[in-house]
C-alpha cells in the first residue's frame, strides 16, 4: 500500500462537504496524529455544479460512483447520500469490492445493518459510524470502547436537535407547535418535510443502534415504540414548570430482569416529563446529550451538537483516522462494530408498554359542570390510580369544556390505558386525553 490512505466521497452535501473542509483543513494535524496521510481522492455526486465553498484542487470530482468503487486509489468509501435504497447498495458493493466504509447513514443501520455488517465481516473491512449517533459526540465509540467493561444498566437520550429546539422555544416563548416549527424550518433546523424528526423515528433510528451496543440486543427501529411532540402544547410546559419538571423528546433503553431472571429490554421513545435539576433537563437548543449508566463507571453524560456541517463532519474523520490507523497495522475488524461480537448479538425479549410503573401526567378536556371531575377521579381509582395533583386551567362559558391537568402516583401503564380509554367514552369528556410519562431515574 502507498504511504497514505486514499478516501472516496459519495456525497457532497453539507455534511460532506463538512469532511472535505476538515479532511483539507486539518491535514497537517491528522498527519501529526497518525504520521502518515490521509487524502480526499475522489467525490462523486450528482451536482457537480454548486459552489461548496470548498478547495476540491487535487480531487477528481465526477458523478461516477462506480468508478469511485472501483478506484484502487480509494481505500475508504464515505457513503453520505442517506436514505435506504441507493445507498444500501453502493455500501454493499464497496464492502464486496475490499473497502471499508464511513457512513453517517443511521436510518440505513437500523434497518438493515445486521446484512450490512456481516458482509464487512466476511469481506475483513470496517463500517464505522460514529456519527449516525450524536453527530460530533463521541458516544458510540466510547460505548464501543470505554464502557466495554460495564454492564451497562440504562441509557436515556435527547437525541434529535430538531426537536429539542421546538421543544426548547416552546417552553420559552409559549408559542404553538406549528409557529415554532416553522422557525426551526426558517432556520435550518428542520427540514421541508419534518416527520422523521418531530414523529421521533430519527431517534428510534439511533436508539436501534445503541440498544445493540449497550446490552447485545437485536432489534429493528420499527420494534421499538415511538411517540412523537405533535401534540404537545404551551400548556403541558406550563403544567410541566408547575411540577417542577420540563419536557424532552427522550430515547430511553433499560436491561431489566424478568420473573424467570431472563434479561428483557425496555426501548422507547417519547416526550417525557423530567425532573428540573436533572443534567438532560438543563440541555437546550439544537444540542443533544446522552446519559448512560453503567454498572462499574455508575453515571456519565455525553454533550454536544449532534448535528451540523462540522460536528459531524468531525466525527465522521474520526472514523477515517482509525480505519486508517488499523490498515496501517493490519487490525482491521480488531473492534466488533457494535461492541458485541456479531453472534453474541441476539433478539432479547422487549417490555411491553403496558408494564410500565411511573407517573404520569394526564390532561383531560371536558364540560366545566359539577360532578364531572369526580366522573373522571372514580373511574382513575377503579382502575387503581391514585392522584397527587389536579389543576382545572381556566373557566369555561356556559356549555363550554376546560382541560384539567391530573399528575398521577406511579401506576402500571395497562391500567392507566383502561382508565383512559372508559372516561374518553364519557359524554362529559370532549376530546381525547393526553399522556405524558415521567421518568425520574435518570
Amino acid at each position: 500500500m502507498s504511504a497514505e490512505v486514499g478516501v472516496g466521497l459519495i456525497g457532497l452535501g453539507t455534511i460532506g462537504t463538512g469532511v472535505a473542509k476538515v479532511l483539507r483543513n486539518n491535514a497537517d494535524v491528522i498527519e501529526k496524529r497518525l504520521g502518515f496521510p490521509v487524502r480526499l481522492v475522489r467525490i462523486a455526486d450528482l451536482d457537480l455544479e454548486t459552489d461548496r465553498g470548498v478547495d476540491l484542487t487535487g480531487i477528481r470530482f465526477d458523478d461516477d460512483s462506480d468508478a469511485l468503487l472501483a478506484d484502487p486509489d480509494v481505500h475508504v468509501v464515505i457513503e453520505l447520500i442517506g436514505g435506504y435504497g441507493v445507498a444500501k447498495k453502493l455500501t454493499l458493493t464497496a464492502i464486496e469490492r475490499g473497502k471499508h466504509v464511513v457512513t453517517a447513514n443511521k436510518a440505513l443501520l437500523a434497518l438493515h445493518g445486521n446484512e450490512i455488517f456481516a458482509a464487512a465481516a466476511a469481506n475483513s473491512v470496517e463500517v464505522a459510524f460514529e456519527a449516525s449517533v450524536g453527530g460530533g459526540i463521541p458516544i458510540l465509540r466510547s460505548m464501543r470502547e470505554g464502557l466495554a467493561a460495564n454492564r451497562i444498566e440504562s441509557l436515556h437520550g435527547i437525541m434529535n436537535g430538531t426537536t429539542n429546539y421546538v421543544l426548547t422555544e416552546m417552553e420559552k416563548t409559549g408559542e404553538d407547535f406549528e409557529v415554532v416549527l416553522k422557525r426551526a424550518q426558517d432556520l435550518g433546523y428542520a427540514e421541508a418535510d419534518p416527520s422523521f424528526d418531530v414523529d421521533g423515528i430519527d431517534a428510534a433510528h439511533k436508539l436501534t443502534l445503541l440498544v445493540a451496543m449497550a446490552f447485545g440486543a437485536e432489534l429493528t427501529f420499527k420494534d421499538i415504540p415511538t411517540e412523537g411532540i405533535r401534540n404537545l402544547t404551551p400548556m403541558d410546559f406550563d403544567a410541566a414548570e408547575e411540577f417542577g419538571m420540563r419536557i424532552k423528546l427522550l430515547g430511553i433503553a433499560k436491561s431489566v430482569a424478568g420473573a424467570d431472571g431472563r434479561e428483557r429490554i425496555d426501548a422507547r421513545v417519547h416526550p417525557t416529563m423530567i425532573p428540573r435539576d436533572s443534567l438532560l433537563a438543563n440541555v437546550d437548543g439544537a444540542m443533544n446529550a446522552i446519559a448512560v449508566h453503567g454498572d462499574a463507571v455508575g453515571p456519565t453524560l455525553f454533550y454536544g451538537a449532534g448535528a451540523g456541517e462540522l460536528p459531524t463532519a468531525s466525527a465522521v474523520v474520526a472514523d477515517i483516522m482509525e480505519i486508517a490507523r488499523e490498515i496501517k497495522r493490519g487490525t482491521a475488524g480488531r473492534v466488533a462494530p457494535l461492541s458485541y461480537l456479531p453472534e453474541h448479538i441476539e433478539a432479547k425479549p422487549q417490555v411491553a408498554m403496558g408494564e410500565l410503573f411511573a407517573r404520569c401526567y394526564l390532561v383531560f378536556t371536558a364540560e366545566d359542570r359539577p360532578g364531572v371531575l369526580a366522573q373522571i377521579t372514580a373511574v382513575l381509582g377503579e382502575n387503581g390510580i391514585s392522584i397527587e395533583s389536579v389543576i382545572q386551567k381556566g373557566q369555561g362559558e356556559a356549555g363550554g369544556s376546560v382541560p384539567i391537568l391530573i399528575l398521577t402516583h406511579p401506576a402500571k401503564e395497562a391500567s392507566v390505558r383502561a382508565a383512559l380509554d372508559e372516561i374518553d367514552r364519557l359524554d362529559e369528556v370532549t376530546a381525547p386525553t393526553r399522556l405524558v410519562r415521567i421518568e425520574e431515574e435518570l
